[in-house]
């Protein structure tokens, strides 16, 4: 469109020149304001059905108006305006969410399946199932979310991360999809289909979010209304004082259209675009607006606050035995379980030799028995050992907070374990730095977890209220009624985290572990970092400051013009420039949302607040 304009332009400039009549020199003009002007009646009629007026009504009035004036000039230069608006938008979007662009175009395609005689054949990412061992070769990118089963090197993940780092791998490492392998081939066992990796996961995230119309852009469409109003007042006005029909025309003219239609949606894509820079997938847009009102923060308590997987705290050791001795003993059977403690006492003794196992054993209830180096080994939990070796029992230590696990050797009480599901590094200083640096005014923790340990996380990380034992009916329910006081950020992984997300006025899955928390989230952190999450709070200031900026702006800067088109200072073709040079440093001034070298996290308590291995694993 832009460019058929232009050449209708041309044109008619060419037959002026070879002074043929008026009406063979609008021809082309006039061909052009028919062919842009039945899509925008039809599109303002439309509008109106649904009692929707905006910028649009007014680009239509200003074409109408230059017609019946003749002033055909003008009307292709508002149909120029119109289009190479929407192609600036077009282009200042493609721009913008150039990340999930490139993302895209490097997504790996073949990935290598180790067969049961160690050899490979390649086939397609598609084909890749949960559980297929993979050979990395070196320098190529890792096709799917995965674990290190063989081999040692180091990954560069800084492409998805955002950190200039590259990640040491070994046997039991995190793989992540989409990050760039060094120069040992690794051997990988694929945790997730390509569907559900990280990789497509980000690449998906402008599709489904430019399909929502966020509450910013109805506020520019509100701010639009008025603004719509306030040009026609002032057209009318300059028609009145002057009895000129032309002071309508430059009015409507530098009017139309309007810029902060064409700038908010822009900085929309750009923020999207920065957030899946960082690791973030931003599902609903709107939400990039709300998070910078927030002034109540909800956490949920595990794998928010803390890594949501327990750590060796201590170890009471009975007579005769040594820390070494219980710890080596204890790993080396333990590598025979699968209870959630045994990877925590896997990675306490991983510096420490494993002695032969002769027989293991796992009962329900009961706990983990066999035979390490001849001596018969039992690792069960207080409860059961009061049934089974009461007198043992008797010798304990009294109980503490947290996990534990008690050792037998040979009947004797060798040691008990203890664990906590330990803060965040860097959870005390995060805390704080919401309500410096982001108006947060309350920050809460709302757990179903037991009470002592509620209160010891709520004393570790400073949250003066902290409510334990809460179910997720009574989390939801305290959730809805905080909201109703003040809009507020809810921060869960869990399935019971849904629906207090869904209540919140923001809700943050942290991290991908839970398909139903992250269809229910508005953003899910990838990293399950505070870092991520302050950079998300930011990108949502930095969107909605630059797009107000831009509405706001373009709205002052016509409204300027149209004073001057109502005093003749203005006339339609030099309103119709400036309207145009308007739009531009909207839209220019709109992308710079996505452009920008500067970390947009503030928070420096400990950097890297968050494992980017995931954890244990």
């Amino acid at each position: 469109m832009t460019i058929g304009v232009l050449v209708a332009i041309a044109s008619s400039a060419v037959l002026m020149g070879f002074g043929v009549t008026r009406w063979v020199v609008d021809a082309p003009l006039i061909v052009m304001t028919a062919i842009s002007g039945v899509p925008l009646i039809i599109r303002v009629a439309r509008d109106a059905i649904h009692a929707s007026f905006g910028a649009d009504l007014l680009g239509m009035l200003a074409l109408a108006t230059s017609a019946v004036l003749g002033e055909w000039l003008v009307a292709s230069i508002i149909a120029l305006m119109l289009s190479g608006g929407e192609a600036l938008e077009e282009a200042a979007s493609t721009r913008a969410s150039q990340v999930l662009e490139a993302l895209a175009r490097r997504s790996p395609t073949i990935a290598h399946r180790r067969a049961g005689d160690g050899s490979l054949f390649d086939l397609d990412v598609a084909a890749v199932d949960v559980g297929d061992e993979l050979v990395l070769l070196p320098h190529e990118i890792c096709p799917v979310d995965a674990t290190v089963l063989e081999g040692h090197g180091a990954m560069d993940e800084s492409y998805l991360t955002g950190e200039p780092y590259v990640i040491p791998k070994s046997p039991g490492s995190t793989a992540l999809s989409g990050a760039i392998n060094g120069l040992e081939a690794l051997v990988i066992r694929a945790d997730r289909t390509v569907e559900h990796s990280r990789y497509a996961q980000i690449v998906s995230v402008l599709q489904r979010a430019e399909s929502t119309r966020p509450p910013i852009r109805r506020l520019a469409d509100r701010l639009g209304l008025g603004y719509t109003l306030l040009a026609l007042a002032l057209a009318v006005t300059g028609w009145a004082i002057s009895g000129d029909p032309n002071r309508f025309l430059a009015v409507l003219v530098i009017a139309t259209p309007c810029p902060l239609l064409i700038g908010v949606p822009v900085a929309i894509v750009g923020a999207i675009s920065l957030a899946a820079h960082h690791g973030i997938i931003v599902k609903d847009p709107s939400m990039l607006e709300r998070i910078s009102t927030a002034r109540t923060m909800i956490f949920d308590k595990t794998g928010t606050l803390t890594y949501g997987q327990p750590v060796l705290t201590g170890v009471s050791l009975g007579h005769g035995f040594t820390r070494d001795e219980v710890l080596s003993v204890t790993g080396s059977i333990e590598r025979y379980s699968r209870h959630p403690l045994s990877i925590a006492v896997m990675q306490a003794v991983e510096d420490l030799p494993m002695r032969s196992v002769e027989r293991a054993s796992e009962r329900p209830g009961l706990g983990l028995e066999g035979v390490v180096d001849g001596r018969r080994v039992l690792v069960t939990g207080r409860k059961a050992l009061a049934q089974v070796h009461p007198l043992v029992h008797a010798k304990l230590p009294p109980e503490a907070g947290g996990l534990e696990c008690v050792v037998l050797i040979d009947g004797d009480y060798a040691g008990t374990l203890a664990f906590r599901d330990e803060p965040r590094a860097g959870a005390r200083e995060f805390i704080a730095h919401l309500s410096r640096s982001h108006g947060v005014v309350r920050t809460l923790l709302i757990s179903g977890d037991r009470a002592s340990e509620v209160e010891y996380l709520a004393d570790r990380v400073g949250l003066g209220e902290a409510h334990a034992s809460v179910s997720p009916e009574q989390k939801l329910a305290m959730v809805r009624a905080e909201t109703a006081l003040a809009p507020t950020v809810f921060l869960g992984d869990g399935i019971n985290d849904a629906p207090a997300m869904t209540a919140a006025t923001v809700g943050i899955a942290f991290g991908k572990n839970n398909d139903v928390t992250a269809e229910a989230a508005a953003a899910v952190v990838l990293d399950s970092s505070l870092d991520r999450l302050d950079e998300l709070m930011h990108i949502g200031r930095r969107m909605r400051r630059i797009a107000l900026q831009s509405a706001v702006g373009g709205i002052v800067l016509s409204s300027i013009g149209m004073v001057l088109a109502v005093f003749g200072l203005l006339p339609p073709i030099a309103g119709a420039m400036a309207q145009e040079a308007i739009d531009v440093l909207a839209i220019l001034n709109a992308s710079r949302v996505a452009m920008t070298r500067r970390p947009m996290s503030d928070f420096r308590g400990t950097y890297g607040s968050g494992r980017s291995d995931g954890g244990f694993r």
